[in-house]
């Protein structure tokens, strides 16, 4: 009898365990009891002032991109450190901006709902929304991400996939994160907007195998003018680049078109034609229609926005997305 109790006892356990499990996970509408209007919020703030600073959605796509492969889709990346050891100051976010724009959100959402909806789902639905409102394409976001309490540089250098990256690596950081070869080609197709600096690429076009030679994978006249109208030195950090000539401020297929002509800027673009997986999965995005590939690019960045969240108890919501809770 005792032993039978013992299993009920256990069997209980585990149930209330399963169903704790099931309410800690994301869904779409999370706070429609809790703060009704935290969508609206960040939809309507977006929309009013994304078409004054359009390359914002870039910039916001690219820094949830960076939060969610450094510790999971915690907010992370938002966070200050007192000896600059934080997500922020690590290389790869150096040039990552927005931080003020994801922070007067998070306020007019604190006003309403005081210490409800967590800085790592305002960034996940303000990223969607400005992509949305400037013309690319709308995907779900389902809420209940929880902030983080640690940020740290050396994670974020070793974790953020770079634009230097070969294959492997590329390859080794997207499966660490729970993201396939599939994946790494859709989310790459980001770069069909916004632009970078011209130190992204100044080893391809200088100094490629330290011996001040031009990387050959990149197609030759493409460098030229690369080196005559834009990056003209190997010391230029300033100047910038678009990564998708001629369309960079629409949501396209012209990142794909430039890849295959090896006119992708970064070293990391070069490599989706080295796999034949990844060769053959751009080409295919060629040949199909831009509503194809929107529907996949909402595929992934649903699955990106779920690496690794935490939910229920985990964490804290933020009073400031900069500062942990005192």
């Amino acid at each position: 009898m005792a032993r039978k109790l013992g299993y009920l006892r256990f069997f209980i356990v585990c149930v209330i365990a399963s169903i704790a499990t099931t309410h800690a996970q994301l869904q779409l509408g999370f706070y429609a009891k809790s703060c009704p209007k935290a969508e609206k919020i960040v939809s309507d703030f977006v929309n009013e002032h994304i078409h004054n600073a359009p390359s914002l959605a870039a910039a916001l796509i690219r820094m949830h991109f960076h939060d969610c492969f450094v510790r999971g889709c915690d907010g992370s990346v938002l966070l200050n450190n007192t000896n600059q050891q934080a997500e922020k100051n690590a290389p790869p976010n150096l040039t990552v901006r927005g931080f003020d724009f994801i922070e007067r959100i998070k306020s007019l959402v604190e006003a309403a709902c005081p210490g409800v909806v967590s800085c790592a789902d305002i960034l996940t639905l303000a990223a969607r929304d400005s992509i949305v409102a400037t013309g690319g394409p709308f995907w779900q976001v389902p809420t209940g991400r929880r902030d983080g309490l640690v940020s740290n540089l050396s994670e974020a250098t070793r974790n953020i996939p770079a634009p230097f990256d070969n294959f492997t690596t590329l390859q080794t950081k997207f499966n660490n994160a729970g993201l396939d070869l599939n994946d790494l080609v859709i989310l790459s197709g980001a770069h069909t907007i916004g632009v970078s600096h011209c130190s992204t690429i100044s080893n391809r076009l200088y100094n490629f195998t330290g011996k001040l030679d031009q990387d050959p994978a990149l197609d030759s006249e493409y460098a030229q003018n690369l080196k005559k109208f834009k990056c003209k030195s190997i010391n230029d950090n300033t100047t910038l680049i678009e990564m998708d000539p001629g369309s960079r401020k629409t949501f396209d297929l012209g990142y794909y078109n430039q890849v295959v002509k090896r006119r992708g800027l970064f070293t990391s673009d070069s490599q989706l034609l080295v796999n034949s997986v990844t060769n053959s999965l751009v080409n295919q995005l060629l040949q199909g229609s831009l509503r194809n590939f929107y529907a996949q690019f909402a595929i992934s960045m649903e699955k990106m926005g779920r690496i690794n969240v935490k939910t229920g108890t985990q964490g804290e919501i933020r009073k400031q997305c900069a500062l942990v809770n005192s």
